[in-house]
């Protein structure tokens, strides 16, 4: 018995280097597996735009401004609230029927629920049906985005080299930061050409009518890469199982805990500088839109190219140090953006985000292959998707709506702070309880 044992093992192993050695190049993974998250940040830059901008007149006309966008940040919200859902149905069917099936899949109803936002008529010829169209959109898209994050990590990690998961794992964290400078540019140069009557008449369609081109790239780059070589191994060898979302929560409800806990933290420090600080430059401090999208988009340029490289040092230090050091720095800056923020001065602006985007790209680096290495791999897209998307809720679902309320009701940054804080705290005591991953075979 100890002979076959071994015996499969190294048919095993053999089988995975012929597969890692007909890999597609690490140019194009990279691309296939940030298209997804850049689409899904696209539309979410738009539509956090259009949210301070357009909505809170579009679809809810009859509330004040501030209301009116907390609101439109609570159909924000529903994006994540739904994730679970698509975690649950793709992290299932990614470990059932493969990553490429269900990435494809995913992008497919992204994208056409981001173009069906921008044929949704006004809530003055459609009353109150026109939001909930809104909000029933918002679900659609944060179901597919909830099954997509994980397959995307994988695709780029499954394929690539051992010893560099934490710079390929991070491709699909770059994603972000692409589809902010793009929703942010293309909105700017929508804003230009238009004027401001026909922009909030129609122009506001555009940019999410635009977004069937990036559905349109993102398939074909993600038709011409095969299944990842791991997720080969299980089917030939027969060792997928039958319910693996059940596994996760029997079986590694520890990991799914900490994986999920690790990005709380991460999504309100991104959901502060990317998300919130167009509200707050332009309602609280009546300073142009132009220079809060100049800092949003020289923060995002700066997030893009940072990321690999935190999640490439996190190959060689560690994933909780890189980890760590990003969440204690963003606590700091949590009161030093508001203090920034309150000189008003354009420098300072700019300074108070794009720093703060640095510290986030410690923490984001790392992350995509920290939360995925939790898992082995029969339920990896499972656990993946899920510890995310929980994760999400918690962090990335409620923060703007956290921000606006705590400031409308206080008229205070204090405890905007504080609850930033507080989430990076989980942050930090979930990567105290973890092991570290980095330099260590992948568990199966």
């Amino acid at each position: 018995m100890m002979d076959n044992s071994s015996t499969l093992n190294q048919q095993s192993s053999v089988e995975l280097n012929v597969s890692m050695q007909s890999r597609p190049p690490m140019a194009r993974l990279a691309a296939a597996s940030s298209i997804g998250t850049t689409l899904e940040w696209f539309d979410f830059t738009v539509y956090n735009l259009m949210a301070a901008l357009v909505f809170n007149a579009v679809f809810f006309p009859s509330f004040d401004p501030l209301s009116g966008t907390i609101l439109a940040f609570s159909t924000y919200a529903v994006g994540y609230l739904s994730r679970p859902f698509g975690g649950v149905i793709f992290g299932h069917l990614g470990d059932k029927l493969g990553r490429r099936f269900v990435l494809v899949a995913t992008l497919v109803m992204m994208g056409a629920a981001t173009g069906l936002m921008g044929l949704l008529p006004t809530y003055r010829v459609w009353g109150v049906w026109s939001p909930v169209l809104l909000v029933t959109l918002r679900f659609l898209q944060g179901a597919a985005i909830g099954g997509e994050w994980a397959g995307a990590v994988l695709l780029s990690m499954e394929h690539g080299d051992e010893k560099q998961r934490g710079r390929n794992a991070s491709w699909a964290q770059v994603g972000p930061a692409c589809g902010t400078l793009l929703g942010a540019g293309f909105l700017t140069a929508c804003t230009a050409a238009l004027p401001a009557d026909a922009f909030q008449a129609w122009g506001w369609r555009i940019p999410f009518l635009a977004s069937a081109v990036l559905v349109a790239f993102g398939l074909w780059l993600r038709r011409g890469v095969d299944e990842t070589p791991l997720f080969k191994q299980l089917e030939r060898h027969h060792h997928k199982i039958e319910m693996p979302i059940k596994e996760v929560f029997t079986g590694h409800w520890r990991r799914l805990l900490i994986a999920g806990s690790v990005r709380i933290g991460s999504d309100i420090v991104y959901g502060l500088l990317v998300v919130f600080t167009l509200t707050y430059v332009t309602s609280v401090l009546h300073l142009p839109r132009s220079l809060a999208l100049l800092a949003t988009m020289l923060g995002a340029a700066l997030h893009a190219v940072c990321v690999p490289l935190f999640g490439g040092l996190s190959d060689r230090l560690g994933r909780r140090v890189v980890y760590g050091t990003g969440a204690v720095l963003s606590i700091v800056w949590a009161f030093a953006y508001f203090y920034l923020m309150g000189t008003c001065q354009a420098v300072n602006i700019c300074v108070a985000v794009v720093v703060g985007m640095l510290f986030q790209a410690m923490m984001y680096g790392p992350q995509a292959a920290f939360v995925t290495e939790q898992f082995p791999t029969r339920v990896r897209y499972a656990g993946a998707s899920l510890s995310a998307t929980l994760g999400g809720i918690i962090g990335g679902a409620f923060g703007p709506l956290v921000f606006a309320s705590l400031y409308k009701a206080y008229q205070s940054t204090t405890l905007i702070c504080l609850y930033i804080a507080s989430g990076l705290v989980i942050t930090l005591i979930a990567l105290l309880a973890a092991k570290e991953t980095a330099g260590k075979p992948l568990a199966e």
